[in-house]
Parts: C-alpha cells; sequence; structure tokens
C-alpha cells in the first residue's frame, strides 16, 4: 500500500473517533453462531468496533490494519470497555501477516483482496467460523473493489455456509470450516 494510501486512511480514522463496539455486520442477528470462547481475528480492523466486541463476547482477539491511527481509537475503544486486544500494523497489500495461529472466528469486514481468500481460510481452527462482509457488483455499478457475483461461495467452496447474501451493492458469507 502507497504511504498516501496509508495517510488517507488514518485522516479517515482520525475524523470519524473511537465508535462504538458492533457486531460485524453478516453477524447481526446470527450471533449464536458465535463461540462463547476461543480466539478471533479481525481482518482490517479500521478503529476497531468489531474486534472490541469480539473481545466484549469472551474471545481472545488480534486485530490487524494498516492504519496506526485506527489501532489507536480501536486501542482507546478497548480500554474504555476493560477488554484486552492484541493490535498489529500490517500492510494486507503486501500480503497476510505470516503466522501459524489457528482462530476460532476469522471476520474480514469491507476489505476485499481475492488474493487474501486462501489466507483467511488457512487461519481457520477446525469447527471455526468465518464472517466475511464485501462491497459487491450486485444491485451496484459495479467497479474495481466489488466481488463479481458469486465470488465468496466460490473462493470458500468446501466451508459449511450458515448464510450468505448478495444485493444492494455488498456481499456477505457465514460459513464454517468442517471440525
Amino acid at each position: 500500500m502507497a504511504a498516501s494510501d496509508r495517510e488517507r486512511w488514518d485522516a479517515r480514522h482520525t475524523a470519524a473517533g473511537a465508535g462504538s463496539p458492533l457486531p460485524p455486520d453478516a453477524l447481526r442477528g446470527r450471533t449464536d453462531l458465535l463461540p462463547s470462547s476461543g480466539r478471533a481475528l479481525d481482518v482490517a480492523c479500521g478503529r476497531g468496533a468489531v474486534a472490541v466486541w469480539l473481545a466484549m463476547q469472551g474471545l481472545d482477539v488480534v486485530a490487524v490494519d494498516v492504519s496506526p491511527a485506527g489501532l489507536a481509537a480501536g486501542a482507546g475503544l478497548a480500554a474504555g470497555h476493560d477488554v484486552r486486544v492484541r493490535w498489529v500494523e500490517a500492510d494486507l497489500d503486501a500480503g497476510f501477516p505470516r503466522d501459524d495461529d489457528r482462530y476460532d472466528v476469522v471476520v474480514c469486514q469491507r476489505f476485499r483482496d481475492p488474493a487474501l481468500y486462501p489466507a483467511l481460510r488457512a487461519a481457520l481452527a477446525p469447527g471455526g467460523l468465518l464472517v466475511v462482509t464485501v462491497l459487491s457488483e450486485v444491485g451496484d455499478t459495479g467497479g474495481p473493489f466489488r466481488a463479481v457475483p458469486g465470488e465468496l461461495t466460490a473462493a470458500f467452496a468446501g466451508l459449511e455456509v450458515l448464510a450468505h447474501g448478495e444485493g444492494d451493492g455488498e456481499a456477505h458469507l457465514v460459513a464454517r470450516l468442517p471440525a
């Protein structure tokens, strides 16, 4: 990612303020699918609203983003809610942060890079829950950052699909890696 992109995200996160903890969009109304303990990974976490929410649910959370300002906002949000999150600064355009850890929950909300789909899948522990929301061409005019119809189900074939939807410019997938 170019330095100008990092600066743009820092400016956006700084201007937006801390926000409130929230479940990932695709998990709203489906929070019963979330395990009550275990490890979670929030990829492209932004200001940390989802990461902090996951920690408040009892999960041990690692949150990754390119923006130091976003991570700092997330750390402040976590402190304000008395939960711990491990914040990792990483440029996902350079690839997935390499570790051999597996997670019971992997969330990626509003960041689309099909080259990272195999790494998201590989980060799942057996029985792990994947929650992905991306911009979509379905119900939208299209563009370089939008998923084509069926992209998520094709990319994560072999996972048990628990919820999937495409429309109004978004696509989401909630799926589980078989145990």
